[in-house]
């Protein structure tokens, strides 16, 4: 049923939340309650002075009335119906939903838009917990300044033969130990939770970077046009506080200056509106790599696009997320990815169609290309660098006939179950 057809229902619903009986209603605004009932059950279109004067007897705007919820709202509706495997024959009646019950509608999405927070925030802190090496340092540490305590006390409590100056001795070992484990526990509190933890929370030059760029919303007028430096913009950030953090940032600012100066953000922009989204046919048109159009692509203002970049080694070295596709922060990612397959082919550009498995299944394009960021030397292959474009797909919207593969972030929580490139089992069950 069409929105605009649903103005009985709604009109139906704020009657009711309003307190209103149809008669009462219905003399207010000089109709009869027989053709106010027509008009509650959609048989009968309304529009001009009425509709003013229902909207006005119901104490709401007659946009309200006629408009109903927003798209996005429906469109939620709609993932949410999705995920929970409705019919379509339900799902078509998503508008009809929202229209008659707006404030369940609302609190529904919500409650979606939650769940799904909450699902993305687990697979964050499982893959930290899994692979952190500062969690990994702070745990050791609480771990072995406890046994340490105890092989001490147990001294003291077994030999009663010690002599006073031991004695003493094993108490100030204890007394300091005991220093050291509270101190330990704080950080590790700290770390895992910073609002209730006393210590300052720790984070990896790798966090700091991405929060340092996250601020800037990854990108850069000024370094591009040249009015401010790489030097004084890291100097300046209060988020790169490690030595290693700032080189990053450094590396990552002075390839936003290279790229720039291959392509600028006008140049792309108008390219874009005439090839298309293409990082191929863009790359051809600029004479540049691929992966050069792929980050500037990241790069523009107003494309959501995802970016993953690794060397040979399958380090992560760069990353910018896209809602619905999980970057692994630590640890490995996918090996199904095509940012790995390509590395074997560095002439070639992979195009792979992805679903994220799990309870949303969103959808993306996938682009990879690799190219040789090393001298060439004898007997020594060459270091490669992979990049990845994540492209989100709307599924409404998708023309193209092309089967998805099931992809995860990484095995550690990734629910796929039958999984050739599966390194480890799954911390997770299908759908949590």
């Amino acid at each position: 049923m069409a929105r605009e057809a649903l103005t009985g229902s709604r009109i139906r619903e704020r009657r009711i939340m309003s307190g209103y009986k149809q008669a009462e209603l219905a003399r207010q605004v000089n109709i009869s309650a027989s053709y106010l009932n027509l008009i509650e059950h959609n048989r009968r279109r309304i529009g001009g002075k009425l509709l003013l004067d229902l909207a006005a007897a119901l104490g709401v705007e007659a946009a309200a009335l006629t408009e109903g919820a927003e798209a996005a709202l429906i469109a939620a509706l709609r993932d949410v119906a999705q995920t929970a495997g409705v019919t379509q024959a339900e799902m078509d009646r998503a508008d009809e939903f929202a229209g008659r019950f707006p404030g369940w509608a609302d609190a529904l999405a919500g409650a979606h838009r939650k769940i799904s927070g909450l699902e993305r925030t687990v697979e964050n802190l499982s893959d930290r917990l899994a692979h952190d090496p500062e969690l990994a340092a702070s745990v050791h540490e609480v771990l072995s300044t406890a046994a340490s305590i105890r092989a001490t006390a147990s001294i003291l409590a077994e030999d009663k033969d010690l002599e006073p100056a031991w004695r003493d001795r094993f108490h100030a070992n204890i007394d300091a130990d005991s220093k050291r484990l509270a101190d330990s526990s704080k950080t590790l509190v700290g770390f895992l939770d910073p609002e209730t933890g006393e210590a300052a929370s720790v984070s990896s030059p790798a966090e700091e970077v991405e929060a340092f760029l996250t601020i800037h919303e990854y990108s850069f007028d000024g370094i591009e046009t040249g009015d401010a430096k790489p030097a004084d913009l890291v100097e300046g950030a209060p988020e790169l506080t490690s030595t290693a953090a700032r080189q990053i940032a450094l590396g990552v600012l002075h390839r936003v200056i290279e790229d720039s100066g291959r392509v600028t953000m006008a140049d792309l922009t108008d390219a874009l509106a005439d090839h298309g989204p293409n990082p191929v046919a863009l790359a051809q048109l600029f004479g540049v790599p691929v992966a050069c159009i792929m980050r500037r692509m990241a790069a523009m203002p107003g494309l959501t696009y995802g970016l993953v970049v690794a060397d040979r080694s399958g380090a992560l070295l760069f990353r910018k997320g896209v809602p619905g596709f999980v970057i692994p922060r630590y640890g490995a990612a996918c090996p199904l990815w095509p940012l790995f397959q390509v590395m074997i082919q560095p002439a070639t550009v992979l195009r792979q169609r992805m679903r994220v498995p799990g309870r949303g299944g969103a959808l993306f394009d996938c682009l990879a290309a690799a190219e040789i960021t090393g001298p060439t030397a004898l007997n020594a292959a060459p270091l490669l660098e992979a990049t990845m474009l994540i492209v989100p797909i709307a599924s409404d919207d998708d023309d193209r006939t092309e089967a998805a593969v099931e992809m995860g972030a990484s095995c550690r929580i990734c629910s796929r179950q039958a999984c050739p490139g599966r390194r480890e089992p799954s911390i997770l069950s299908e759908g949590f």
